[in-house]
């Protein structure tokens, strides 16, 4: 794509407004920037699009948005008639333009005769899979960039399982984008025409109630709430987000008495104002919960990332300091609570099933299995944990009781297909309460675990490359890797080495050649002579190669000393 052509033809389009042209007139001597937003459209993938939002066709704006849904509709109408009139559920969060975003998409799938059912404000992330399920929809749209920047906005997009897109799916609506051209080839209807005609149609409280009355029949042990409620306090901040309304009433539901919120980000604000990043996983947006925290004598805090669909927790330590507790460390805590949990209760299904990425740590594996329930691994991504569930549900083969993966995302009961931080909040608090009422905080809880189970230990490098210039460099890092492979990191040898962008596995000892289950995402895997596996795989919606260390030691020194000796390969790693 010629990216000057394409800067011309938006420049002189007449569809853009008048600030739209001035942000492109204030660039036409910045060729360097006319090529990062105009050398090729956002790609289309299973997670939709995401990017920050600037006028061109390598961002987040209304007129990629429109386009989008106008493939995304050819796809759906392609299902017939049966299809469109199953229609699209659409949802979006609090960022800026996201109830604009939003509502374009809606008039692009109302002039193209799908029927639309719209919230009518921002609304958690796992609402949006629900409600695709629960009113039989043909696909669902969420404006959200989940936990990303200000700046980012995207376009998730759902199919009728309430899961994210399979990749078939998302690879006939990418095929379509290069067909539509992006101003003429779109269809519109006026948002009040499409009311009015019946093809609009609001969702609002009543989706809340029905939603809501599943999230609250997963409570396990409501007792043992009773017995500490008076008690028992936590701190509950949903970063300016989706989780101020839905997450307090579950907490409520569960009879927590003692619920403090972070006044100043129960406020919804796209700007995200009192952060430098909404994202529950970076615990210096953790500040204000930790100071209220300390004056109310809280030992929990709970944050929801601006969607929530995210959830992650800080505990206070026996040095009275408050630290995070990783995704790899919340998923373990609450796949061994609740299987006491379920046992207890008598909830617990016949051949009960846990589900993992190929990036979470092997200590899920160590917690189901010891206690008879079976753990089986997916590709990143809550579309493959929906695919894998389906599959063994259908078949009869398990039923599943969690899924989960390390970046913060959890998902349980039978009602959505996707990250839930609604319900995983609700049970994240009922465990707190119920290790409360065995005298200890979750922090006592971690540390028993690793006594019982070993002591695992897992870190996350991000090797953030920005730009059209850290594209080129994500993919020539995966290269070099796959044309020369390490033979040895850190001083350990490689023992195995696996690519699961074609399924191989390497013998290194032996030379040996095999093939695995798992096939068709570009990531790579070593295992090493003591026990450590690294991941190597860049992010599906951020310009950035992750790398995932999962080691373990002898005790809490020895595996973190790991972490360390194998982080100092991956920083060798970025150009």
């Amino acid at each position: 794509m010629d990216f000057m052509q394409e800067y011309e033809k938006w420049l002189h389009s007449p569809a853009l407004s008048p600030e739209e042209h001035a942000e492109l007139e204030s660039i036409k001597d910045d060729p360097k920037e006319i090529e990062s937003r105009f050398f090729g459209p956002l790609e289309f993938g299973t997670a939709g699009l995401r990017g920050t939002m600037y006028t061109g066709l390598h961002n987040m704006n209304i007129h990629v948005i429109r386009w989008a849904t106008q493939g995304f509709a050819d796809v759906i109408a392609a299902e017939g008639e049966e299809g469109k009139h199953r229609g699209v559920a659409i949802c979006m969060d609090c960022r800026n333009h996201s109830m604009e975003f939003a509502r374009a998409a809606a008039e692009v799938c109302a002039a193209n005769g799908i029927h639309v059912r719209i919230f009518d404000s921002l609304r958690p992330t796992p609402e949006l899979s629900f409600a695709v399920r629960e009113y039989g929809c043909q696909a669902g749209i969420n404006v959200t960039a989940s936990h990303n920047p200000k700046e980012y906005n995207g376009y998730k997009v759902y199919w009728s399982d309430g899961a994210q897109l399979p990749p078939h799916h998302a690879d006939a609506i990418a095929k379509r984008l290069e067909e539509i051209d992006i101003f003429d080839g779109v269809k519109r209807m006026d948002f009040e025409e499409a009311v009015k005609s019946g093809l609009i149609e609001t969702m609002g409280d009543e989706t809340d109630r029905k939603f809501m009355a599943n999230v609250t029949a997963m409570i396990n042990d409501r007792e043992t709430v009773a017995k500490v409620a008076d008690t028992f306090k936590l701190v509950y901040t949903p970063f300016h987000g989706c989780g101020y309304k839905l997450v307090p009433e579950a907490l409520t539901a569960l009879g927590i008495k003692h619920l403090i919120p972070v006044p100043e980000q129960m406020v919804i604000d796209g700007n995200f104002p009192t952060v430098v990043s909404p994202n529950p996983e970076n615990p210096e947006g953790f500040y204000l919960a930790i100071d209220l925290a300390k004056k109310n004598d809280v030992d929990f805090i709970l944050g929801t990332d601006p969607d929530s669909d995210r959830v992650g927790i800080m505990v206070r330590n026996h040095e009275g300091e408050f630290q995070p507790v990783t995704g790899n460390q919340t998923g373990v805590l609450l796949l061994d609570y609740l299987i006491g949990a379920l046992k207890r209760s008598g909830k617990m299904p016949a051949n009960p099933v846990a589900l993992k990425t190929i990036v979470t740590t092997e200590m899920a594996r160590k917690v189901a299995e010891s206690n008879g329930v079976k753990c089986f691994d997916t590709f990143t991504g809550f579309k493959f944990m929906a695919e894998k569930k389906n599959a063994l549900e259908e078949s009869g083969e398990g039923k599943v009781i969690f899924s989960y993966e390390e970046s913060y995302g959890y998902m349980l009961g039978d009602y959505v297909r996707d990250k839930d931080a609604v319900t995983a909040s609700m049970l994240l608090t009922e465990m707190a309460a119920w290790y409360d009422a065995q005298g200890m905080t979750l922090f006592d809880a971690l540390n028993a675990l690793y006594e019982k189970y070993g002591w695992y230990a897992e870190k996350t490098h991000n090797l953030v490359m920005p730009g059209l210039d850290g594209l080129r460099d994500m993919a020539k890092l995966m290269k070099d890797l796959r044309e020369n492979p390490p033979t040895e990191i850190s001083g350990v040898k490689v023992i195995v080495r696996k690519d699961y962008t074609d399924g191989s596995v390497i013998d290194c000892v032996t030379g040996a050649k095999s093939r695995m289950e798992l096939s068709g995402s570009n990531v790579l895997r070593y295992e090493l002579e003591d026990g450590t596996v690294i991941l190597v795989r860049p992010s599906g919606t951020e310009p950035k190669i992750k790398v995932y260390i999962l080691t373990q030691g002898a005790d809490a020194a020895a595996s973190n000393a790991n972490l360390e000796k194998y982080g100092r390969w991956v920083a060798a790693l970025k150009p």
